[in-house]
């Protein structure tokens, strides 16, 4: 007779792998379950024998991203823009420049938005979300034991690439800012200060969707990703680190390097894919917005766009 699996919440541990990705949305004051673009391939690829293999043989590297993001660079490519506007209700209002007016469906991928789309919450004491998005916070990175499943930790000094950073950051907080295809795709700086060069710390190219992060902790930090530190008089030195993942094209630093940066200047942006881009803090530095935290005791992200309040100076 087979060993019953562990329960938490009434489901055993393959219901909670194949469970629906479900969040807190800030506007609307609900839990909803998102429309994963490509569930049906990603519920395959890393839930199946068979789909993890071929994540391990092709779709993991970065050939695969690149080729990818070639064919989205292509201006045959703008023919996907008009469905899936329509397919994801897309706010048009919110483009900088005329829906039809995108050369490729790259282009209207890391559309800039209008500045009025996304306003920069107020205050010095106040941190701000980096990027629209899923947002799950952990208040103390060492000791937390749940990331988007039970029982997973993280393992900060290869995730920054370092032990010593890791050292300075241990016991700190840290806010996942995961992107869905559908989201606004340029990041921003959540908080004031300077900001130092972005470094690359090279991997593969796997999915960030929970989907894939219940089964595998570990893509954040063996995926490609790029760190940013930030010198912050409020907040003290802090770090943004954009995490690639399956067809992201690439990772587009464009902020000048050793500049004082605002809270919300722009830092770069994504090309085709979902990403997520991550902050984190040092120990008594930062105390997230209590929605967060109570979210993400329930294992559930919060939906929330860039530049509204995530937190404040502890």
């Amino acid at each position: 007779m087979a060993a019953a699996q562990p329960s938490i919440n009434g489901m055993n541990l393959n219901e909670q792998f194949e469970a629906p990705i479900e969040f807190f949305n800030r506007h609307t004051g609900l839990v909803e379950t998102e429309s994963v673009y490509g569930e049906a391939f990603l519920r395959w690829a890393y839930g199946n024998p068979l789909g993890r293999l071929t994540v391990a043989v092709a779709v993991k590297r970065l050939w695969f991203s690149r080729w990818y993001g070639w064919r989205m660079d292509r201006s045959a490519s703008r023919e996907k823009v008009a469905p899936f506007i329509r397919d994801y209700a897309v706010d048009v209002a919110e483009f900088a420049a005329d829906a039809d007016s995108y050369g490729s469906f790259n282009e209207f991928f890391y559309r800039k938005l209008k500045p009025s789309a996304r306003p920069i919450a107020a205050g010095d004491s106040v941190a701000a979300f980096p990027a629209d998005g899923r947002h799950l916070a952990i208040a103390d990175v060492s000791a937390a034991d749940s990331f988007y499943i039970k029982g997973q930790r993280f393992d900060l000094a290869k995730f920054l690439g370092s032990a010593e950073l890791a050292a300075e950051f241990e016991g700190g907080s840290m806010l996942i800012s995961r992107l869905c295809p559908v989201d606004y795709h340029r990041f921003h700086f959540p908080v004031a200060g300077r900001s130092g060069a972005a470094r690359i710390l090279d991997g593969s190219l796997r999915s960030v969707s929970p989907l894939a992060l219940r089964r595998k902790l570990s893509i954040l930090w063996e995926n490609r990703r790029m760190i940013t530190e930030v010198e912050s008089d409020a907040f003290g030195k802090m770090i943004v680190m954009e995490v690639g993942a399956t067809c992201v094209g690439g990772i587009h630093q464009t902020y000048q390097a050793g500049s004082q940066v605002k809270k919300g200047a722009a830092k770069g942006h994504f090309s085709f894919g979902g990403s997520c881009v991550t902050t984190v803090y040092k120990p008594g530095a930062i105390h997230f917005d209590n929605d967060l935290l109570e979210h993400a005791a329930l294992g559930r992200e919060v939906y929330a766009k860039m530049g509204e309040q995530c937190g404040v100076v502890a």
